[in-house]
């Protein structure tokens, strides 16, 4: 999900960007371990580095833990999606609203501030009219499993056709600093 977010972002920046590789399997963790590289190859290349702001407090104790005293290579475009990739999500109100057919006084304006928002967009979807829409979201009676079987599938497919970027900046600071950094991005590459 975090990549088509990331693809969304990128689509609606005022910068022309082109995608070569992506890295998105293995969530947080396998970032976590690739982090330096990716840091140490941004002096030849630029890269756009999204993770969850997950366990850590704010940003500046995660960049401590991944980065130590190394200092973020210009071209290494890293952002923190405060709490989780889908405070983001949340924060295209109207339209997400629309599309789990709920009402939009139920998701709140600053969705920075949701403290769980993966759980709280499953609580939304409990809400829903849509019966096929939970069962693929929601998690299977019984299974231990924290969501359901397509619910990348569903939010991906969210975060392509219906979300509002242009409202969700304006109920996330998180993300209208992300939007801005890719606006203002200008590469500065190491003369071999």
């Amino acid at each position: 999900m975090s990549d088509a977010v990331l693809r969304k972002l990128l689509d609606c920046s005022i910068q022309n960007y082109s995608v070569g590789m992506t890295y998105s399997a293995g969530g947080s963790g396998y970032i976590y371990k690739k982090i330096k590289g990716f840091n140490n190859a941004a002096k030849g290349m630029s890269f756009l580095v999204l993770t969850d702001l997950d366990k850590y407090e704010c940003p500046p104790e995660l960049i401590r833990h991944w980065f130590g005293s190394e200092p973020i290579h210009r071209n290494l475009v890293f952002r923190i999606a405060i709490k989780e990739v889908e405070s983001w999500i949340l924060a295209g109100r109207k339209s997400l609203a629309g599309y789990l057919g709920i009402n939009v006084v139920n998701i709140p304006q600053n969705s920075d501030a949701i403290r769980d928002p993966k759980l709280f967009l499953l609580y939304l979807v409990q809400k829903s009219r849509k019966g096929e829409l939970k069962r693929d979201i929601l998690p299977r009676k019984g299974s231990t499993a924290r969501v359901g079987p397509d619910y990348n599938g569903r939010m991906v497919q969210f975060v392509k056709n219906h979300w509002d970027i242009q409202e969700a900046q304006s109920n996330s600071n998180s993300l209208s600093r992300a939007i801005r950094a890719l606006n203002e991005y200008q590469p500065e590459f190491t003369k071999v």
